[in-house]
């Protein structure tokens, strides 16, 4: 009864302090700190001590957006540097193919095992979707130089985006199949969702490029930074569009066109920190033990294809990309975390055909609590292996 009453105040306080106990924990022991904030999530949560009280964990979509918002602007602007420019190909082409292959990987194995054509077309198009927040941290926390880190930051900028493209015409192939039917509004908000995202970017980032870091010159404050990111995230929400591939053109455009600013928007990467630490506990707390049990066959195959699919995906088109061995060899292994994406997109299944909304977001849920666990440790893994953490 004293958890159930105890104020949203304590908790974050509690939760901030777990966020430095990870930090300190990692880099002792070398595991990263989100696959150590979903693990004590996981504990604390419905399937461990349940000792937080379940209207906290009504704030997990709220944080999501604020923390995506954040990540893909600093993701868009990174995309957009000069850097980058060179290796747009490589970034274009090895996004696509973990995007695409994937897909096929999950929509073939999936209906080998159980014939249901719309839930095998809801499946691939969910596997798409990748974790950029828990990547770029992984990332930053180790201070990853290289090739590999480097054009992963924009494989999974870009990786999204095509995510998004493909889960939209997935879902409107299995809500034909279903036998419901398909008006042409519903292949028309499809393409808004994807470019009415990439306009919005566009329309906020061009004031925001000519008025950021004009009272500091050379140097945007973090205010007016974070105002023009979560407009640009809540007008996103509002229009129904990806809020995730909008703040991504929003950095893109900022980058290309706010020639004064001097340094980049490192305040807003540092400001960031909260949030995610708020993210990923909150992930491990959303699994419930019902979602366990009902994991099974369809969730262990659609694991093992989303896995093989990324991998092999990345692997193939970074060749036909004529990439160097060490971004061919461990860049896929990278783009494993999941995380709320993948769940708003099972939630828009439900949305569509509830008649299998339950059990597609319970496989969401708790598949991506499960790519959240194992893939930063991948990642970092993957990393190491490739010679670029210091």
């Amino acid at each position: 009864m004293l958890v159930e009453t105890m104020p949203d105040l304590l908790i974050i306080g509690f939760i901030f302090l777990t966020g430095w106990l990870a930090h300190a924990i990692s880099s002792r022991a070398h595991i990263p700190r989100v696959t150590i904030l979903v693990s004590i999530g996981v504990l604390v949560g419905p399937v461990g001590l349940d000792i937080v009280p379940a209207a906290f964990t009504q704030h997990f979509s709220t944080v999501t957006h604020l923390a995506l918002a954040m990540i893909g602007f600093l993701l868009g602007e990174s995309f957009a540097g000069r850097d980058l420019i060179a290796e747009r190909r490589q970034i274009f082409l090895i996004s696509l193919g973990a995007s695409l292959v994937p897909a096929i990987a999950v929509f073939s194995l999936i209906f080998l095992a159980t014939s249901n054509l719309v839930l095998s077309l809801v499946l691939a198009g969910i596997a798409t979707a990748t974790d950029p927040a828990a990547t770029v941290d992984v990332i930053h926390e180790y201070r990853a130089r290289g090739a590999v880190s480097r054009l992963l930051k924009g494989v999974v900028a870009v990786d999204d985006a095509w995510g998004v493209i493909i889960f939209s015409l997935l879902l409107v192939a299995a809500t034909t199949v279903a036998g419901n039917e398909t008006s042409v509004g519903d292949i028309a908000h499809s393409a808004w969702e994807v470019f009415g995202a990439l306009l919005l970017g566009v329309v906020i980032g061009i004031p925001m490029s000519a008025v950021v870091g004009r009272h500091r010159p050379g140097e945007p404050t973090l205010v007016e930074a974070m105002g023009f990111v979560f407009i640009c995230g809540g007008c996103a929400l509002f229009l129904d569009v990806s809020y995730l591939l909008a703040c991504m053109m929003l950095g893109a455009t900022v980058a290309r066109r706010a020639k004064h600013i001097e340094r980049p928007f490192h305040d807003i990467e540092t400001v960031s920190d909260p949030f995610l630490i708020i993210f990923f506990l909150l992930s491990g707390m959303s699994i419930e033990l019902s979602a366990l049990n009902l994991l099974g066959v369809i969730g262990l195959v659609y694991v093992l294809a989303r896995c093989l699919g990324k991998i092999f995906g990345a692997v193939v088109f970074a060749h036909f990309a004529q990439s160097s061995p060490q971004v061919t060899r461990y860049l896929g292994w990278c783009l494993l975390p999941q995380a709320g994406v993948a769940i708003g997109m099972a939630l828009l299944v439900g949305e569509r055909l509830p008649e299998i909304g339950e059990p597609v977001l319970t496989l969401a849920v708790t598949t991506t609590v499960f790519f959240e666990l194992i893939g930063p440790l991948v990642t970092r893994w993957s990393l190491y292996r490739a010679g670029e953490l210091q």
